[in-house]
């Protein structure tokens, strides 16, 4: 839980994240499943207002997941 509220660890993800999808390595369709869902959660609220969980917290989920997975399948450090 300490990692998660981490300041450093956030912007390892984010960092990591920015370089998978800059990376030509990173496959489209492994970019577009990481794109796709947060920008649909950050339009789809504004549709849904009884949404039960924040847009960054689903956003910083995601990203979390999507880094760890990339970094594993595209051994990227």
């Amino acid at each position: 839980m300490r990692k998660l509220l981490s300041l450093r660890h956030w912007k390892g993800t984010f960092g990591l994240i920015f370089k998978l999808l800059k990376s030509r390595d990173v496959e489209v369709k492994d970019k577009l499943l990481f794109g796709v869902p947060v920008l649909l959660y950050w339009i789809l609220p504004d549709v849904l207002p009884m949404m039960p969980i924040d847009d960054i917290a689903v956003t910083m989920i995601i990203s979390e997941w999507f880094a760890r997975r990339m970094q594993t399948k595209y051994n990227i450090k």
